[in-house]
């Protein structure tokens, strides 16, 4: 079977000789179609992934269809277009007997803690695949990173009539521009390239937008009335960044980290209880997120061929890989075929 690991820091190995998978019971196998390239497998790349060793097989953006499947009460068949939600949780640890699967004790993440699906077959729990319906192979790759997004906007509570902050116009900061604006929200998307901001603009459909720099917190308050926003999502995975995010939240809001960074995040304590702030963290995303996504992308008619701006076949994959961590690529989302 052909596939790609990540040997070490930098290097990808083209591979022929993998293992084929083995069909268990309450396993599927699939044949992967699509794979999405987000932050993570960027990352992971260049050595700075938290929770991360080597060799490993990234990807964790999967779609494909269903090889082999046994019986089950999904109604799951041989044929189905389905996407992968990659983070396998224990179902025993607190966390996931109060239904938090995506933040389980002892979470494995396929393409970070495990193998993930650069490779023409692997085999999934039937209870972490889902039927994409209605989607193209695209479309149902980018379910995943998408439902951070959506998982993020629940879990900040946003309801109509709030004013949001969105800092990081990337894939994952878009995806909580869309959902928040589903909800009814204000949005207004701080980033430091301009490009990405119009896109934002016109596909996320952010109200505001505002480029970061030593004048992005006077604009964001002349936008607010001098109150700042209630809720502010950092989606940057910048260690700065996150640090100057509580300064933008408005008395009595909420900050929250989509992204991370291996490393300490700190903040002036008085100022943090002054506004009375909530800070929260934001992991991955529950199959019911993962469902939401689907529904909006159905009905909402989401321009996911926008948000895909580069592809490559999967022999092209190691050569192209590099030119997607150039800034000047302008890469939203890099999909790969197989």
């Amino acid at each position: 079977m052909k596939g790609i690991v990540c040997s070490r820091i930098g290097e990808f190995q083209f591979r022929d000789d993998l293992p084929e998978p083995q069909l268990l019971d309450g396993e599927a196998i699939i044949s992967v179609k699509r794979i999405g390239i987000c932050g993570t497998d960027l990352h992971a790349f260049n050595g700075n992934q938290p929770f991360f060793t080597y060799p490993r097989i990234l990807g964790h953006e999967l779609s494909g269809t269903i090889e082999q499947i046994g019986d089950n009460e999904a109604g799951l068949k041989a044929g189905d277009i389905v996407c992968v939600i990659p983070y396998m949780h224990c179902g025993q640890c607190m966390a996931c007997l109060r239904g938090k699967t995506n933040c389980c004790r002892s979470m494995n993440v396929i393409g970070v803690h495990t193998d993930g699906g650069m490779r023409e077959r692997i085999t999934v729990p039937i209870t972490h695949l889902v039927r994409a319906d209605g989607l193209s192979m695209d479309q149902a790759a980018l379910v995943e990173p998408l439902a951070i997004g959506a998982h993020s906007v629940q879990r900040a509570n946003v309801t109509r009539g709030d004013t949001v902050l969105v800092i990081g116009a990337g894939p994952i900061g878009l995806g909580v521009m869309v959902f928040a604006k589903e909800k009814g929200a204000t949005v207004i998307a701080m980033d430091m390239n301009a490009e990405r901001l119009a896109f934002s603009k016109s596909w996320a459909k952010a109200d505001h937008i505002i480029r970061a720099g030593q004048e992005s917190s006077n604009e964001l308050a002349a936008l607010t009335g001098g109150e700042l926003p209630a809720i502010v999502f950092d989606a940057t995975g910048n260690q700065r960044s996150m640090i100057y995010a509580f300064k933008l939240v408005g008395h009595g809001g909420t900050l929250v980290y989509v992204g991370l960074i291996n490393g300490d995040i700190s903040f002036e304590d008085s100022d943090f209880h002054k506004r009375e702030l909530t800070l929260m963290g934001s992991r991955n995303a529950t199959k019911a997120d993962f469902n939401h996504v689907i529904k909006t992308m159905t009905e909402s008619g989401l321009e996911m061929e926008r948000y895909i701006t580069h592809r490559c076949g999967f022999d092209e994959m190691i050569g192209e890989f590099k030119h997607w961590l150039d800034p000047s690529s302008k890469v939203i989302k890099a999909v790969v075929e197989l």
